[in-house]
Formats: structure tokens, C-alpha cells, sequence
């Protein structure tokens, strides 16, 4: 399992900041053959989230307070894992990395993502409850999902689906 950690967009080195710019290029725009902005002005507002085996970047996401991907929650985006160490149950680790970053961070802020649809399972099994219907994001299905960091509301929001 890569060990995680996060860093602000300051302490990157060159050379992280290189690899995750690489991987998300590789699995973003040409696996899933999808020209768009990767680099949106927005890494420098985030905290990267790099998971490392040995030198080697296996697994990234980014996280934003309230108010720049979302104006009334936290958000966690650009979730990755490179392919080939997929299987391996790293984009697990990942989540569950993040949705803690979060937490411990942004105590107080429910979290959001913009899932790729076919990932809609994956998400709920890390307590990610639908919200709205499905719409394209750069010409790929995406839903809507919000986490309840509040643990009254979030047995309310299990007991609903």
C-alpha cells in the first residue's frame, strides 16, 4: 500500500509536481480520451494529496475548503490511481486518505464531488450519497455527491438510501 501524505501547492518539489501533472494528463486526457483544462488555476488553492510506492506516484486527488470548487462545501477532485496499479484497492485508501484530510481539516464542511457516473458505487461504499441526476462534465456522464461529515445526519442520509 503507497504511503500517503498531503502538501500544500508550495512544498510540491518540481518533480512531484511534474508526476502529478503526468498522471493526471495519462489517465484523464488520454486514456479517457478527453481533451479538457486539466490545469484550471486551481492547484495553487489546493492541498495535493500524493501517494507514493518507493519514488514512484501511484495515487493522487486534490481538496479545497468551502468555497472554490463549492461555495457551501469542502470538495475533493481530480481522484486517480495509476494504471497499473489498479486492483490493488489503492483508489480505496485514497478516499478514505482524503475523506480524513478533510475531516481533520475542515471539521465543520460536508464534502462534494463531481463522480464520473460509473464510479457512483464506488463512492457510496465511502459514504458518498447521490444528489442531483446526471450531467456531462467534458463530454463524460458525472453525478453529484455529497458526504455528511455530521454523524447524526449521515445514519439519517443511510437510513433514506
Amino acid at each position: 500500500m503507497p504511503v500517503f501524505q498531503h502538501k500544500k501547492f508550495d512544498d510540491l518539489s518540481i518533480e512531484e509536481l511534474h508526476a502529478l501533472f503526468a498522471l493526471r494528463s495519462e489517465v484523464f486526457v488520454v486514456e479517457q480520451d478527453c481533451v479538457y483544462q486539466d490545469i484550471d488555476g486551481k492547484d495553487p488553492k489546493a492541498l495535493h494529496i500524493i501517494g507514493k510506492e518507493g519514488k514512484d506516484l501511484v495515487a493522487y486527488a486534490r481538496i479545497f475548503e468551502k468555497g472554490i470548487a463549492y461555495s457551501d462545501y469542502a470538495s475533493i477532485g481530480r481522484i486517480v490511481t495509476s494504471p497499473i496499479y489498479r486492483g490493488k484497492k489503492i483508489g480505496h485508501a485514497l478516499v478514505d486518505y482524503c475523506i480524513a484530510q478533510c475531516k481533520n481539516i475542515y471539521p465543520d464542511q460536508n464534502i462534494k464531488i463531481s463522480a464520473q457516473a460509473h464510479l457512483e458505487r464506488f463512492y457510496n461504499k465511502h459514504d458518498f450519497i447521490t444528489s442531483g441526476k446526471t450531467y456531462l462534465e467534458d463530454g463524460i456522464p458525472h453525478i453529484g455527491m455529497i458526504l455528511t461529515t455530521d454523524s447524526d445526519e449521515l445514519q439519517k442520509n443511510k437510513v433514506r438510501s
